[in-house]
């Protein structure tokens, strides 16, 4: 065969090849309803190239998707809860594919790709953003205690990991993170809006995902007095089981103050909450000791409140680690919100997976964690607060329960609660100085 003759060969099958365009397929479709957005995903076999685009009056959303074919029924899906009223789609162009979302309102889109994990493969994501829910999520007034006008009730912040697309880690049985750690956060709220001086906020009461950055923004928008964000720990092997208590490390505290400096919008920034100190105003040097000095004292107290919390969680479960561990987590990374992270168990676990799913259990953790965070307060009752007023005017009469675990004695628990042991046997009728393992008594906490 001659040369040009091999050529022509080549270059046929080169164009036959070129013509063939392998189609990726759209498989199926999720929805997850949000306060302030909806987000929509779609299953793809692979990546893809796509673009999207508004139209008004009516209002929708258009979605096109390069050389792929329908092989799902988008129909199926349930709408309620969305600005979307009907979803339609029709092929395009002969390879790809155009979904239009004909909306209730006007919402603002975000779109992006997500690689496959383990649960799921190449995904395309498409946030409908409703703005007017962003501002009616925008900054709370401080919520001002019953009968006590200008005493203002301590906000805790709650935040259950993951959600919506993300389920986080899985138990041998099936259990997922995300409805575990949401009935948690429900019940830790209860107790806590249960108690005089005390309010409590969700970051999310569903199931939806929220961004790790926004998580700290709304516990700053509620202006809190303490974020705590609560998860379950997981291994590639079911040996370890336990629960731990993290809050930042210095690392993740540098990290975060150098971002910070770097921001465009430090204008509006403020350290120490509403009526707090503006870092816009501030010389690059000045800005920076100030942050650094927040957060050094975010970190203590973030140490400090995990300390009385695992304490508490000791009494009804087994830890991990017997101290307070410190990670760079981002939802931890707030310079003026003293902020911790709860591992509630090892989902990994059978026995841990188990417990995690019983609603006795939970209560049991919910219970202990707002022992920690009563006994916190009590010692330090943040400006301003009804904790403090009653502080100052001789009206602290809190005690929390504590069970008695291996080494301990009265003196050791009177150091540690900032008490006397003659107050302690006061309140618990004893006649000795003698306590025994596993036995439960009330101490001072204040």
């Amino acid at each position: 065969m001659s040369v040009a003759r091999v050529f022509l060969a080549l270059m046929s099958v080169l164009l036959m090849a070129a013509g063939v365009r392998a189609d990726t397929a759209l498989n199926s479709a999720r929805l997850w309803p949000a306060p302030d957005h909806t987000r929509l995903v779609l299953d793809m076999g692979d990546s893809v190239e796509h673009s999207i685009f508004a139209l008004k009056n009516p209002d929708r959303l258009v979605i096109d998707i390069e050389n792929t074919k329908l092989s799902a029924n988008l129909d199926g899906l349930d709408l309620s809860g969305s600005p979307i009223r009907r979803i339609r789609s029709a092929p395009r162009n002969g390879d790809d594919l155009r979904v239009v979302l004909d909306l209730k309102s006007e919402i603002k889109p975000r779109s992006f790709q997500l690689e496959p994990n383990e649960q799921y493969g190449h995904r395309l994501v498409l946030d409908l953003i409703d703005e007017d829910g962003l501002r009616r999520n925008e900054a709370s007034q401080p919520v001002l205690s019953d009968n006590h006008d200008g005493k203002r009730d301590v906000i805790v912040v709650i935040d259950a990991g993951h959600g919506g697309e993300d389920p986080g880690a899985t138990g041998p049985s099936g259990t997922r993170e995300k409805d575990v750690v949401l009935k948690l956060a429900r019940k830790l709220k209860a107790v806590v809006d249960s108690k005089p001086g005390y309010k409590a906020r969700l970051t999310r009461n569903g199931d939806y995902y929220i961004g790790l950055r926004e998580r700290t923004l709304l516990a700053r928008k509620q202006n809190a007095d303490l974020f705590i964000s609560v998860h379950a720990d997981a291994f590639r092997t079911s040996k370890p089981r336990g629960a731990s208590v993290f809050a930042l490390s210095q690392r993740g505290a540098t990290s975060e103050t150098a971002r910070w400096l770097a921001r465009n919008e430090n204008s509006s920034d403020l350290i120490g909450g509403v009526g707090g100190v503006s870092l816009g105003d501030k010389n690059e040097v000045l800005a920076g000791v100030l942050l650094d000095l927040s957060m050094t004292a975010s970190i203590n107290a973030s140490v400090g409140v995990g300390d009385y919390v695992l304490r508490n969680l000791g009494q009804v479960a087994r830890l991990h680690k017997s101290g307070v561990e410190q990670a760079a987590f981002v939802v931890l990374k707030s310079p003026d919100i003293p902020s911790i992270l709860v591992e509630a168990g090892f989902i990994s676990n059978p026995q841990e997976e188990k417990n995690l799913q019983s609603s006795a259990y939970q209560g049991k953790l919910a219970n202990a964690i707002w022992e920690g965070i009563s006994a916190y307060f009590n010692d330090t009752p943040p400006p301003g607060t009804l904790l403090a007023w009653k502080k100052r005017n001789g009206q602290d009469n809190s005690v929390a329960s504590y069970r008695i675990q291996r080494g301990d004695t009265l003196s050791d628990l009177a150091r540690r609660y900032s008490t006397t042991v003659r107050r302690i046997k006061e309140i618990n009728n004893l006649s000795s100085d003698q306590v025994v393992i596993g036995q439960t008594i009330a101490v001072p906490t204040s």
